[in-house]
């Protein structure tokens, strides 16, 4: 595929998408903003700009210690912080508030990508993990803007796919980076052969590692309230499908349970469908929204809240970690291990491909095969609490083994960004 073909299919897919945000997003008040933003329509920004791209929540949380290092060391910029989802801009603005500016990132057509770069002016561009936008890079190449790869990830299933529909495009991408980041030794090879210039990329390792959020106390003090102090083991950032397998399973090995299922969905859309999911199966249910206690009757518990998943683990005896028991590649394994939680994970781990990798060979988390397998391993690990403490401790371990990336990175991107 080449660029006026890739170009061509992006035209064509706009009015699809549009249509996307009247259906799905038209609920939230920030629905018009992100229907002008995504056509190139943004309010002017002045200044010396550095602009971070996240397309969601996960890229935009290991964005965080680097945004944190930018607003310390360079307090006369400014920082430009792009989303694709609603999601990912309500993570932003209620984290950093009024310190940085939010906007969505527009349709990656040359047209809609250059009203939208004059607007806003960046001294660098900075894509986060894999979003590789061939109009946008092109642009800001021909500009003479340094733009930067950073946290780039590149599973072996997203690298085969490369190959077979897009090389050129994506190597011809690549090419005009100015500098990639690499988050591990799998990604920079798979990245130098699809084109990336040897002489740009480096690998810095994994920003997730130097994550350093704060933990809600009154939070916290609430949650164990509404669990009335039950052990728990909380199934995190459960994708579509999931539910029903761990229900199913759960009703299996429901005799051997004396442990409250904290169910917690990535996208709050899904929020009711697991809800009916879990009540449907017959078993007794509650949302944490509704505040109230989980007595030994309740079997499930919803976690029906944005932004409070490190509460969530903070309140865990277990951590199974969502996205992998479907084929969705796993969500983010390494805050359940900063708070030293026993981790386990299913098969589909491809977006954390050395992360498992590393948890594994270090007895720091534990995978299974199939919803099965995971009821039995929690069963053992429950009635196993020395088991549990090493696990966790080891998960803790790896994590600040690995801390670091957030200072190379800075280092790297330094001679790009004008004081």
């Amino acid at each position: 595929m080449n660029r006026f073909l890739y170009s061509l299919i992006i035209w064509l897919s706009i009015p699809f998408a549009l249509l996307k945000i009247l259906l799905k997003d038209s609920h939230d008040p920030s629905w018009k903003v992100k229907l002008k933003n995504q056509l190139g329509l943004v309010q002017k920004i002045s200044g010396k700009i550095i602009w971070i791209h996240c397309v969601s929540v996960g890229e935009f949380n290991a964005s965080k210690p680097l945004v944190d290092e930018f607003l310390d060391k360079y307090p006369t910029h400014k920082i430009v912080i792009s989303t694709t989802t609603i999601t990912g801009s309500l993570a932003a603005k209620n984290h950093y508030k009024d310190k940085v500016s939010h906007c969505f990132f527009p349709f990656d057509s040359a047209l809609i990508m250059r009203s939208f770069i004059n607007n806003i002016k960046p001294q660098i561009c900075i894509l986060m993990e894999t979003e590789i936008w061939p109009n946008l890079i092109s642009l800001l190449h021909r500009k003479n803007i340094p733009t930067a790869l950073v946290n780039a990830r590149l599973s072996e299933k997203s690298f085969h796919n490369y190959q077979k529909f897009s090389q050129k495009l994506v190597s011809d991408s690549l090419k005009k980076l100015t500098l990639i980041c690499s988050q591990n030794t799998f990604s920079s090879e798979r990245l130098i052969k699809l084109g990336a210039d040897k002489e740009n990329l480096m690998t810095t390792g994994s920003l997730k590692f130097d994550m350093n959020d704060s933990i809600d106390v009154d939070l916290i003090k609430s949650l164990k309230e509404i669990t009335d102090k039950r052990s728990v083991v909380v199934f995190a950032s459960t994708r579509a499908g999931e539910e029903q397998l761990i229900i199913e399973s759960y009703l299996k090995y429901k005799s051997q349970f004396n442990s409250l299922l904290l169910i917690v969905p990535r996208h709050p859309e899904r929020f009711e469908e697991a809800t009916n999911i879990a009540i449907n199966a017959g078993l007794k249910v509650k949302r944490k929204s509704q505040g109230e206690k989980c007595g030994q009757d309740i079997e499930v518990l919803i976690g029906d809240s944005m932004g409070e998943m490190m509460a969530y683990y903070s309140i865990c005896d277990i951590a199974f970690i969502g996205g992998s028991l479907t084929e969705n590649g796993c969500q983010n394994m390494l805050e359940a291990a900063s708070l030293s939680r026993p981790i386990i994970f299913g098969p589909s781990v491809y977006n954390f491909e050395e992360i498992s990798k590393q948890l594994l060979e270090n007895d720091a988390a534990i995978q299974v095969a199939n919803a099965d397998e995971l009821m039995m391993t929690i069963t053992e690990l429950m009635s196993n609490e020395a088991r549990r403490s090493m696990l966790g401790a080891n998960a803790r371990k790896v994590f600040e083994d690995n801390q670091g990336a957030v200072k190379n990175v800075l280092r790297a991107i330094k001679p790009y960004i004008k004081a």
